[in-house]
């Protein structure tokens, strides 16, 4: 199998942390999580499915909230179970997350 190396979306990665993160605590959480690495999957394998992933992400991040309300989500549940926000990195998504962690953590 020849794997191309292709970076998800900011969107989809929220998604994705999200899902990681809740999945343990929310079935419908972990069953989401298992389709949309499934999708993936078949993404990296034909570029052309990439559309109905994007749809899925898109309908996905709608339904709990939009993307700043699953990273907020996201980052207030790894500040709880650790006490902090260890993810770091340039794109938009960990710029966005670090903001919301800079205002969870002054308060």
């Amino acid at each position: 199998m020849n794997r191309k190396t292709e970076k998800p979306s900011p969107e989809a990665k929220a998604l994705s942390l999200f899902l990681m993160a809740h999945k343990s605590i929310d079935p419908i959480c972990k069953e989401q999580s298992k389709r949309m690495n499934r999708l993936w999957d078949l993404v990296l394998e034909n570029d052309s499915r990439m559309r109905d992933y994007t749809k899925e992400v898109q309908k996905l991040l709608t339904s709990h909230g939009g993307y700043l309300e699953v990273v907020e989500k996201t980052v207030k549940y790894y500040i709880e179970k650790t006490g902090e926000w260890k993810l770091k990195g340039d794109d938009k998504y960990c710029r966005d997350a670090q903001q919301i962690a800079d205002k969870i953590m002054k308060k």
